[in-house]
């Protein structure tokens, strides 16, 4: 581990602005960069790159729908630390990316399910011919059937995509999981650059993170403080202390937490909590366990588990 290229991508705006409707500061966002940028941290994705005229949400915060214009007014000086964003299909309007030479993005990532992979690969050519870095997300794999990715695998491997993601959108994996699935995209997609995603529903998302990074995963997501959807990423902290970088320093992280994040996390909730365990462990989507803390029944653990895991009542829908 202490000789492979890792690169971490924080993605506390686009993944935590899932926990309070993009609602960031432009200061926020400011330090959070020039913070990250001082802790050696290699990409930071700065939100969504999706269109307000394709997608419900015209109250949410900037960072949902980045407008490029604004985002050159918020980071005025470019360091070394590159600007991501990320793409759902059926949700962005490809007319809205720049020529990445007009742009302060240097990678757009796409993010599918399995069914979409097709469509998803459709964009990352596009994005790919404008001259961005680029990645495919391929979301909920722990529902998806063996030879679907198989099949999957053989679009992939022709495309032009640079990274592909292991994502694990359920907080369900362990590290059984991830030996088998780094196994599987390093033998079929030789020439891929691999990244993971992980969800802390089961309190596995540093340990999933750092088991992939030890077997030659070399795009690792994280967020500052675990701000992330529900039960929040890999903590950015942690990775930063952990993987054995000179480059990598610290106390620019625990700086953006003090400043920031502590009262963020009085004022919105993620992180590990039952609701969200329960979601991990039975491996459904988290939008059951944050409907239920949006609720005045938020700590009835019993009664939710047993909705879940009752024939009668538990969830129909894996998307």
């Amino acid at each position: 581990m202490k000789h492979h290229p890792h690169k971490i991508l924080d993605c506390t705006v686009r993944d935590g602005g899932l926990v309070n409707n993009w609602d960031f500061s432009v200061q926020f966002v400011k330090d959070m960069y020039y913070g990250l940028s001082d802790a050696g941290v290699e990409y930071m994705e700065v939100g969504y790159k999706n269109s307000a005229k394709l997608l419900k949400g015209a109250d949410s915060g900037p960072w949902r729908f980045l407008n490029e214009s604004f985002l050159k007014e918020v980071i005025t000086n470019k360091t070394g630390t590159k600007l991501s964003a990320l793409v759902d299909i059926g949700r962005v309007d490809e007319n809205d990316i720049l020529p990445r030479e007009q742009s302060l993005l240097d990678l757009i990532r796409v993010a599918c399910y399995i069914k979409d992979v097709d469509k998803g690969l459709e964009l990352v050519q596009k994005f790919n011919s404008m001259g961005y870095e680029t990645t495919l997300n391929i979301m909920a794999l722990s529902h998806v059937m063996d030879n679907e990715l198989t099949e999957a695998f053989e679009e992939i491997r022709q495309s032009p995509v640079d990274v592909v993601y292991i994502v694990d959108s359920y907080g369900s994996m362990d590290f059984k999981d991830i030996d088998y699935l780094v196994a599987k995209f390093q033998r079929l997609l030789p020439e891929k650059e691999l990244g993971l995603h992980m969800h802390n529903n089961m309190q596995l998302a540093f340990a999933n993170t750092i088991a992939g990074a030890a077997k030659g995963v070399t795009f690792l997501d994280s967020s500052v403080y675990g701000m992330g959807r529900a039960a929040g990423n890999c903590p950015t902290e942690l990775l930063v202390s952990y993987l054995k970088n000179p480059r990598y320093d610290v106390r620019p992280v625990l700086d953006i937490i003090e400043r920031h994040m502590i009262a963020m996390r009085e004022k919105w909730e993620w992180g590990y909590i039952i609701p969200y365990m329960i979601a991990g462990v039975l491996d459904e989507h988290p939008r059951v366990a944050m409907a239920l803390r949006a609720s005045a029944d938020k700590d009835k653990y019993v009664d939710f588990y047993d909705r879940l895991t009752s024939v009668e009542t538990a969830p129909t829908s894996k998307d």
